[in-house]
C-alpha cells in the first residue's frame, strides 16, 4: 500500500480544520478545469477551421499535379503520360494550360489568368457546391464558356442574372513586337461566361476555359503547364505519388495538395500552435493556484508532520505526500475540464449553439468543432506535467519551510 497516497487522498477528500483550505482547494481544481476545458476546445475550433478551409481548397485542387521540374511549359508525347490517362486508378485526368492574359467587358479591363482544361474533366459532384452562379460546364451547344473566380467577377461587373455579353481574352502574340498596327501583337479571343466560382483566395483570380480556347488564345498548341487528376476512392496517394515520380524521372514533379499549397497548410499549422502554446501559458498561471493550496496544507497538518517523523518517517515521505496532493487536484481538474470541453464540442457540433454573424460569411453558419483523440492525450500530458512539475518544486519547497519554522519553535 503507498502510504503518501493514502494520506494525499485523505487530506483532499476530508474537510480540513481551515476552511481556506477548503475554498483554495476547490479553486486549484477549478482553474485546472477550466484551462484544461480551453485548451481542448481552442484545439477543436482550429480542427474544424482547419478541416474547412482545406476541404474548400480541396474542391478546387486535384489531387496529383504533374509539373515541369524547370520552365513553365512542357509536351505530353511521351508514353508515360498516354499510361497514366488510361490508368483505371486515375479519373478526371486533364491537361493544363495557364497563363496571364488581359481581360475586357464592356468598358472594364482586369488582368487574370486564364485555366485551359479539358471540359470533361470537370468533377460534376462538386459543381453545385462551388459555384455561386450560373452553370459549371464549359461548353453549350458547340459554344465556349468560361468558368469565373469571384474577383474577375466583380472587377469587370459582370452579371449572370441578365445574358452577359462576351469577354475579350488578349494574350500577347510571341515573336510578334513593334508592329504599325498594336492589335496584330496579341492574340484576340471571345468568351461566353457560363459561372461564378465561390470566394477562394487561391483561386478567384481565375478565367476557367475548355483547353482548346486556352490554346487559341496563348499560340501554345503542343505544350501545357500540368496535367492534374484524381484517383479513385481507396487509392493509396501516397504510394501512387511515389512510383509515379519515379517513372517519370527528374524532369518533372509529381505533388499532391499540401505540396501544391504549402504555405496554406503551414499557416494552419502554425497558427493552431502558436495560439495553444499561449493558451498553455496562461494555463500554467491558473495551475500555480495547486502552490497556494499545498502551502496552506503543509501550515495545516504540521502536527500531523511531527508525528509522521516520530514514527520514522522523513523528508521524501513528507514531500511525496503533498506532491501526491497537488498531482490529484490535477488530475481531477484535468479529467473534468476534458469532459466539459467534450460536453461542449459535441454540442456546438450537432446545435451549432454559437453562429457566425449574419452576413460575415456565407460559408458556414456556426462556428465548426472536430474532436481528435490526439488532442485530448496532448492536453492531458500537458496539464498533468505542468501540475506534476509545480506541485514537485512546491511540496519541496514547503517542506523546507515547514523544518525552518520547526527550528526556530
Amino acid at each position: 500500500m503507498n502510504l503518501p497516497f493514502l494520506f494525499a487522498k485523505r487530506y483532499l477528500f476530508s474537510k480540513k480544520s481551515v476552511n481556506a483550505i477548503n475554498i483554495i482547494s476547490s479553486i486549484s481544481v477549478i482553474g485546472v478545469t477550466v484551462s484544461t476545458a480551453a485548451l481542448i476546445i481552442l484545439l477543436s475550433s482550429f480542427n474544424g477551421m482547419e478541416e474547412l478551409i482545406i476541404s474548400m481548397y480541396s474542391k478546387f485542387a486535384p489531387e496529383l499535379k504533374i509539373e515541369p521540374q524547370k520552365g513553365k511549359l512542357f509536351t505530353t508525347n511521351k508514353s508515360v503520360f498516354n499510361e497514366l490517362r488510361n490508368n483505371p486508378n486515375v479519373i478526371h485526368y486533364t491537361e493544363v494550360l495557364e497563363e496571364k492574359v488581359l481581360l475586357q467587358y464592356a468598358n472594364r479591363q482586369y488582368i487574370s489568368t486564364i485555366k485551359g482544361i479539358e471540359p470533361k474533366s470537370l468533377n460534376k459532384s462538386i459543381g453545385d457546391s462551388i459555384l455561386v452562379d450560373g452553370v459549371y460546364q464549359l461548353s453549350r451547344d458547340s459554344t465556349h464558356l468560361a468558368i469565373l473566380g469571384a474577383s474577375v467577377q466583380a472587377n469587370l461587373g459582370i452579371s449572370m442574372q441578365n445574358t452577359p455579353d462576351l469577354i475579350q481574352v488578349y494574350s500577347p502574340r510571341k515573336g510578334v513586337k513593334n508592329t504599325s498596327n498594336p492589335a496584330e501583337e496579341f492574340n484576340i479571343r471571345a468568351i461566353s461566361p457560363g459561372g461564378v466560382l465561390r470566394y477562394q483566395q487561391d483561386f478567384d483570380n481565375f478565367v476557367i476555359t475548355p483547353i482548346s480556347f486556352a490554346k487559341e488564345v496563348l499560340g501554345e498548341y503542343d505544350r501545357v503547364s500540368a496535367i492534374e487528376f484524381y484517383l479513385k476512392e481507396g487509392t493509396n496517394i501516397k504510394l501512387f505519388e511515389q512510383d509515379l515520380q519515379k517513372k517519370l524521372g527528374e524532369e518533372y514533379l509529381v505533388k499532391n495538395r499540401e505540396e501544391q499549397n504549402p504555405t496554406l497548410y503551414r499557416n494552419v499549422r502554425v497558427e493552431r500552435w502558436v495560439v495553444f502554446f499561449i493558451l498553455t501559458l496562461i494555463s500554467i498561471i491558473a495551475i500555480f493556484n495547486i502552490v497556494g493550496s499545498l502551502t496552506m496544507l503543509v501550515l495545516d497538518k504540521q502536527k500531523d508532520m511531527t508525528v509522521l517523523k516520530s514514527l520514522g518517517g522523513n523528508n521524501s515521505l513528507i514531500q511525496r505526500i503533498f506532491f501526491y496532493e497537488g498531482l490529484m487536484i490535477a488530475i481531477i481538474g484535468c479529467i473534468l475540464g476534458l469532459l466539459i470541453g467534450a460536453i461542449f464540442n459535441y454540442i456546438q457540433s450537432t446545435y451549432g449553439i454559437i453562429r457566425v454573424e449574419d452576413g460575415a460569411n456565407a460559408i458556414l453558419d456556426s462556428y465548426p468543432m472536430l474532436s481528435r483523440w490526439s488532442d485530448y492525450m496532448l492536453v492531458f500530458i500537458t496539464v498533468t506535467s505542468i501540475s506534476g512539475l509545480v506541485s514537485y518544486f512546491s511540496a519541496k519547497i514547503s517542506v523546507k519551510e515547514l523544518n525552518k519554522l520547526k527550528a526556530t519553535d
